[in-house]
């Protein structure tokens, strides 16, 4: 298992990276989300080191959740409470075990895509 996981923040409300956003992944197994680890973004939106690393990316189901609200509300952003996009949840599928898997997030504190990057 070759395979790896990565992520990046882009905040497109502000044009820079979404640094300071807290994550976790979990891993859906039989419909109960398991965690699997929580890191914080740096300075560029990244995560320091792959999510899940070589050896560890294997096939199944997974959900990133993103604390979006939190990172906007560190910015002095001013948000409706609740907010309407607090916490986001992106739910994918990593079906080789071999391959690099990135998964970007562009946030603003009304929308927000992903795709599968490289």
């Amino acid at each position: 298992m070759n395979g790896y996981l990565t992520t990046h923040v882009l905040d497109t409300a502000n044009g820079c990276p979404g640094e300071g956003i807290e994550l976790t992944l979990f891993k859906v197994e039989e419909g109960q989300i398991i965690e699997v680890v929580s890191a914080v973004t740096n300075d560029d939106g990244r995560v320091d080191s792959p999510i899940l690393p070589k050896g560890k990316c294997v096939k199944g189901v997974y959900e990133l959740h993103f604390m979006a609200g939190d990172y906007f509300r560190r910015r002095g952003t001013e948000l409706a409470e609740p907010a309407f996009l607090d916490q986001v949840v992106i739910r994918f599928g990593i079906a080789d075990e071999e391959a690099h898997y990135h998964v970007p997030l562009l946030i603003s504190p009304y929308s927000y895509s992903t795709y599968r990057g490289s």
